[in-house]
């Protein structure tokens, strides 16, 4: 088990999480059932507290994983469960979708039904929705936390003057404020150290991170000089994903593979180190696809960046630079790698 001293405060609050979150992006897609509720077992019996989801993730059935595997094994209480709502579960109609007051209300109905509790720690939005007022959310927002449905509110890939919007709007409107900010950073996209990260810790918000290993660029997968490496799931869904994964990002990502095996460092190791050792940074999100992968990054929790380390990675991408688009799915985001 974790040893307290590692544990981590969340932004201004009282909570105490884990210097790691257990991503659940890939329960039900691909990952088995059976497999994911091992990883959910581990994961928690190894000192990972905080759990992050969407009602979006399989189509809802991964917060229904967790809802089984909660009630199973009686640990709700202590769990700091994280999910989200914008993207609709399915095609049920053009408000099915946002950050409106109704869809915010169903959708965190039918999160609660899933996960089997009556509460959820932290409430997210899963993107930035540029055609709802801000007001509209964080009043609905406001409400589930008064109803007892919600602990805490989140944000998740906002651009820094959101962040300062919503703290601000918070505060004159007496509003819930949010705790926490959740966004893509890795050593191949280091934009997010600019204005977004200094915005979130002026706000006072917990940082959690998304894709700290950039998509498996940073643990080697891809290699320019085998074309026959690029031939993932991922590169082969196309779209952002495929976009993120050029010929420079691989040979970026297979130089910080040598940077790793200098200092005698596993690549997936000193990927999720150097987040989560970074300033600002409360958590980076692990999104194991086997429980093989859970258990080998298990021992990142105890483990520090060096400052060898550190400045091995700041030659390689200086800071507030970037070799890899991971805020291309961020729709204000308008800016594209040159």
């Amino acid at each position: 088990m974790l040893s307290e001293q590692f544990y981590r405060t969340l932004g201004t609050s009282g909570l105490q999480v884990s210097p790691l979150c257990l991503g659940t992006d890939n329960f039900a897609n691909p990952t088995p059932k059976k497999e994911s509720l091992e990883i959910l077992n581990c994961a928690v019996s190894n000192g990972i507290n905080l759990i992050d989801t969407a009602n979006g993730y399989a189509s809802g059935l991964s917060e229904e994983i967790i809802g089984q595997f909660m009630k199973e094994s009686d640990c709700r209480d202590d769990i700091i469960l994280a999910t989200k709502f914008y993207y609709g579960t399915g095609n049920k109609g053009i408000n099915d979708k946002g950050a409106s007051r109704k869809h915010i209300i169903k959708a965190c109905e039918d999160s609660l039904k899933r996960l089997k509790t009556d509460y959820i720690d932290i409430y997210q939005t899963h993107r930035v929705c540029m055609n709802t007022p801000l007001e509209e959310t964080l009043g609905a927002l406001t409400d589930l936390q008064r109803q007892g449905k919600i602990r805490y509110a989140g944000s998740t890939t906002s651009p820094s003057w959101k962040i300062t919007e919503s703290s601000m709007l918070a505060e004159f409107k007496g509003l819930i404020r949010m705790v926490s900010e959740q966004l893509p950073y890795n050593l191949l996209d280091r934009r997010v150290e600019n204005e977004i990260l200094p915005a979130a810790s002026a706000a006072g918000l917990a940082v959690f991170v998304w894709s700290p290993m950039a998509m498996g660029l940073l643990t080697g997968r891809y290699d320019s000089a085998n074309p026959d490496s690029f031939d993932t799931d991922r590169f082969n869904r196309g779209g952002i994903y495929s976009e993120r994964i050029t010929k420079k990002a691989a040979d970026a990502g297979q130089a910080f593979v040598a940077i790793a095996h200098g200092f005698g460092v596993k690549p997936a190791h000193l990927a999720l180190l150097w987040v989560k050792d970074q300033p600002y940074v409360t958590a980076p999100l692990c999104g194991p696809r086997t429980l093989a992968q859970l258990k080998d990054v298990l021992p990142v929790m105890e483990m520090s960046l060096t400052d060898e380390m550190r400045l091995s990675c700041d030659k390689l991408i200086p800071p507030g630079s970037a070799v890899a688009d991971f805020l291309n799915s961020a729709p204000w985001m308008k800016g594209q790698l040159l």
